[in-house]
């Protein structure tokens, strides 16, 4: 199939985004209230903007890291393979860590993220993810927030892109193939 040809079907829209990212920030603001500074690490460069808007709503000190994994390339498809091509610069050992996730998929590369993260034993680790697809699932994982659940259904806006485009969409859409 050539998948040059699609159109994007809205399914959250900017404003329900926004009211449940508020909801989150709220549910993270109270987890946290003891922690001297919240270690807010974001998977680019899908959670890119997800991060932006959720640390703004957090009430609570917090720093900002990212770390970059590729399991998609540029396709529909996850390879299982994942890559760290961008690593944190800063320690997390002893520290409360909130690893910020644009989608659950088939959960290969949060668990390996996981696990890497794990290694530098931070205080506590926990994750906020944006979208989930339970019934992708492949490896027994799961956030401990999460913003919407979806259907599986290949998803772009909102910092989620399809071959590096729709990023900037500020709503999550369904792609739909077209053949021609």
């Amino acid at each position: 199939m050539d998948h040059s040809n699609y159109v994007i079907d809205q399914m959250i829209s900017a404003k329900s985004i926004a009211a449940r990212v508020e909801e989150l920030a709220e549910e993270i603001s109270a987890k946290y209230a003891d922690t001297d500074k919240l270690v807010v690490v974001g998977l680019l460069r899908g959670s890119f903007v997800f991060i932006s808007d959720l640390v703004r709503e957090l009430d609570l000190p917090v720093e900002v890291d990212f770390l970059e994994t590729s399991s998609y390339g540029n396709s529909t498809e996850s390879s299982r393979e994942v890559r760290i091509l961008k690593d944190l610069r800063g320690e997390i050992e002893g520290r409360d860590v909130l690893v910020v996730e644009d989608i659950v998929d088939t959960g290969h590369t949060l668990n390996h993220v996981l696990h890497m993260l794990e290694s530098r034993q931070p205080k506590r680790l926990d994750v906020c993810a944006l979208l989930d697809k339970p019934s992708r699932r492949e490896v027994d994982i799961s956030a401990s927030w999460t913003g919407f659940e979806i259907p599986d259904e290949f998803v772009v806006g909102y910092g989620i892109d399809y071959a590096q485009r729709n990023r900037n969409l500020p709503y999550i859409g369904k792609v739909r193939f077209i053949e021609s």
